[in-house]
């Protein structure tokens, strides 16, 4: 399909059409109606998009600014990012799902915070490290400097579009670096916005480039472009198994923030009013679609049917409906194959033995029969070998697992391929303590669920990920380490080491 897309391409500061001429359609999940169309980039978009950045990085119009340089520009970014707040709500609202009432509430606010503290963290970052004098091999000077990678290849997923490619935009600008970037096809348009913003507040052309387009094809070509020294992705495991096989072929550096099957568990003396509330949150934020959700609840068998009870009388009082209704609850699922993929979960547990004590149907709300909503959906009597409570929903599906004893517990709860977070509900600060240690997960929250922090780490074990993203360990990630030595040692017959290893006299 060739048109004039809505929205195109963003490459060397400007909106441009795909080189096909080709665009698709964005539907809106709350009304499953198509509202826009967005330029279909290709591997030819790629190519062009990665040479512009790599032109841009070489000429260090960005790369050699200095980090107060940059750093003001950062704040730029959130001073503009802010007065376009609506239209990036609006844009996220419509494409994702996300509720208005979130999006204003928190994403705006974690965005925001992300380009003003990135720089600050900038100034404060050690760019220049002295080493130490040591006699052996003689005297000298050496320092340490971390430099830019290069040209970062980024690809972000459908969930929190705007929060997660600020993720990666953030660090990768504050430590000089160009990009591309691959939206997920469902949601590119406050990617492209941001890349707007980001030029208006003096970011130069070329430095940050956004090409949407289908995954398998044009998301492939961004890995394995020979120009690009470092891929960032934020996805499901088992696409992120395959980016890491694509980036072996050119040795590219490779941060993969990967899917979670989080354990959030209950001990005998957590305050239930607390405790249930908050794993009803840990769980049905965005309808489950975040990849540290508490979706494997583990309950002490003596207190299981007192916390189903109160859950489900939460749970079957909150509203799902439209996104841009401030009193909604839960809007609706991000597309329709995604709905369909949680109902077919639904039916898994049923035939594996799972009881389903609330939820499991698709809802059609007054006035957006045609979305795609669903109800919250908690099952019980869950073995942790079932699929229900192994694979990751992506949903508003909980796995409620009873245990024996503590021990049982941390079995439970670490018997996963994943480790990207899992939380303890307790009152007694030495078990929280030791539950946290225990868990096998980049992110614990004791008493808590979903508060990340700008300055913090965010990261999983095992099959959640490879490296960091925020803080300081998000700027370590996008760049490279240099050691520089300078021999203080001027005269010729003072340099034994050469004569000990080679006759050069």
């Amino acid at each position: 399909m060739a048109s004039d897309p809505d929205y195109g391409m963003f490459i060397n500061g400007e909106t441009v059409p795909s080189a096909s001429g080709e665009v698709f359609q964005l539907t809106d999940p709350s009304t499953g109606e198509p509202f826009t169309t967005v330029a279909k980039g290709s591997p030819d978009d790629i190519d062009r998009a990665v040479r512009t950045a790599r032109e841009a990085f070489e000429s260090g119009v960005w790369s050699e600014k200095s980090p107060k340089e940059r750093a003001a520009i950062m704040r730029a970014i959130a001073a503009k990012f802010l007065e376009r707040a609506e239209q990036f709500a609006l844009a996220e609202v419509q494409s994702s799902g996300a509720t208005l009432r979130r999006f204003l509430n928190v994403d705006v606010v974690l965005v925001m915070d992300l380009f003003l503290r990135t720089a600050e963290m900038l100034e404060e970052f050690p760019h220049k490290e002295v080493l130490d004098a040591i006699p052996i091999p003689g005297p000298s000077h050496d320092f340490v400097i971390r430099e830019p990678i290069g040209v970062c290849g980024m690809i972000t997923p459908w969930n929190f579009p705007l929060i997660l490619a600020s993720w990666k935009v953030a660090p990768a600008l504050a430590m000089g670096n160009t990009m591309v970037i691959k939206p997920a096809s469902y949601t590119p348009l406050s990617t492209l916005l941001l890349a707007e913003v980001c030029t208006e507040a003096g970011v130069p052309p070329g430095v940050i480039n956004v090409v949407p387009g289908p995954g398998g094809v044009t998301g492939e070509s961004l890995v394995t472009h020979p120009e690009v020294d470092k891929v960032a992705f934020t996805g499901s495991t088992v696409i992120g198994r395959r980016i890491m096989q694509l980036a072996a072929g050119t040795i590219k550096k490779v941060t993969l923030e990967l899917g979670g099957k989080s354990p959030n568990i209950i001990l005998d003396d957590a305050n239930l009013d607390v405790a249930v509330p908050g794993s009803l949150f840990a769980f049905l934020m965005h309808n489950g679609q975040v990849c540290e959700s508490g979706t494997r609840l583990l309950v002490p068998r003596g207190l299981h049917d007192e916390i189903l009870e109160r859950m489900c009388a939460i749970a079957k009082n909150l509203k799902v409906g439209s996104p841009l209704d401030p009193t909604s609850d839960m809007g609706p699922i991000v597309s329709k194959s995604q709905l369909e993929t949680i109902l077919s979960y639904v039916d898994a547990g049923k035939e594996e033995g799972a009881r389903l004590v609330i939820g499991g149907n698709r809802l059609h709300p007054e006035g957006y029969e045609g979305g795609y909503y669903m109800e919250p959906t908690i099952f019980t009597d869950v073995k942790n070998d079932m699929r229900i409570a192994q694979e990751e929903i992506f949903g508003p599906v909980l796995a409620v697992i009873p245990y024996e004893g503590l021990d049982d517990a941390l079995r439970i709860a670490n018997d996963t391929i994943y480790g990207l977070a899992g939380g303890v509900w307790t009152q007694d600060p030495e078990k929280a303590l030791y539950v946290a240690r225990k868990i096998k997960a980049g992110t614990v929250w004791v008493n808590d669920w979903h508060t990340l922090r700008n300055d913090g780490p965010f990261g999983g074990y095992k099959q959640s990920g490879i490296g960091r993203e925020l803080g300081h360990f998000g700027l370590e990630e996008y760049s490279e380490v240099k050691r520089i030595h300078t021999s203080m040692v001027p005269e010729r017959e003072k340099r034994a080491l050469y004569d000990r290893v080679l006759t050069l006299r």
